[in-house]
């Protein structure tokens, strides 16, 4: 894979490049530049397949240049010193990142990420913009299939369903939709949407629910008819929040 690294730090560039060179050989850095100007010059005259691209430019910022080029045709993972509000917006839009200063494992994460991804859209664009301006909840979510990336609405989510390393999301409209990461990620980016895993397979939208059954060791009706089981060690939290939402 070709790949141009676009950083307004030259020590950032020089570390990045020595990382790419020692942990992840298949990567070819076709060439670097320090703002937006530069890399819209260079992106012109290159076509790389992946672009590490900071957030902070010296005349500008990344998303000024992905807003300006006509269309985005490469992978991009952004590099960012971004606080644990930012790395939300960037997972709820499914865009990658890395945080510096880069840890090694991390970047051939990433690297390997990007060789099975399809290049960026710009509502995953706006989507992560959105998340970085406001502070009010993620109303989207950005999930990547084999084939596509779904822009779902989050309150659209009826349950989810681990298996494997994969999660399958129901839709309140029957739609399902197969992605490549496990549940615990989405458990953690949707306990603030009114989410709550009761089982160890299942993680549900709690506006869905129909009713709770104690019987059989417990189990949750949900409204698209949905037979949830609930976990013992779960029991007890999951019937607190109950009583709470009540």
């Amino acid at each position: 894979m070709k790949a141009i690294i676009i950083d307004d730090i030259k020590e950032s560039r020089i570390n990045l490049l020595a990382d790419l060179r020692d942990y992840c050989p298949e990567i070819e850095v076709i060439g670097e530049a320090d703002g937006v100007v530069s890399a819209l010059k260079l992106l012109k005259q290159q076509q790389p397949d992946i672009v590490f691209l900071d957030i902070q430019l010296l005349d500008g910022s990344g998303f000024d240049i992905l807003e300006l080029l006509p269309k985005v045709n490469f992978k991009v993972i952004f590099t960012t010193a971004s606080d644990a509000f930012a790395i939300k917006a960037f997972k709820f839009s499914a865009i990658d990142y890395l945080l510096k200063p880069i840890d090694p494992d991390e970047l051939v994460h990433a690297v390997k990420q990007a060789q099975h991804q399809h290049a960026i859209e710009k509502g995953q664009l706006d989507m992560l913009l959105m998340g970085l301006q406001k502070s009010e909840p993620n109303k989207r979510i950005a999930l990547h299939t084999t084939e596509r990336i779904c822009l779902v609405e989050i309150a659209d989510i009826v349950h989810c369903v681990a298996s494997d390393n994969y999660t399958q999301f129901v839709l309140k409209d029957g739609a399902k939709i197969l992605v490549s990461k496990t549940l615990k990620s989405y458990e953690t980016m949707l306990s603030d949407s009114g989410f709550f895993r009761v089982h160890q397979s299942y993680l549900i939208n709690t506006k869905y629910i129909k009713t709770i059954v104690k019987r059989d060791g417990g189990f949750v009706l949900l409204t698209n008819g949905a037979e949830i089981p609930i976990a013992s060690r779960k029991r007890a939290e999951f019937f607190k929040l109950i009583q709470e939402l009540g």
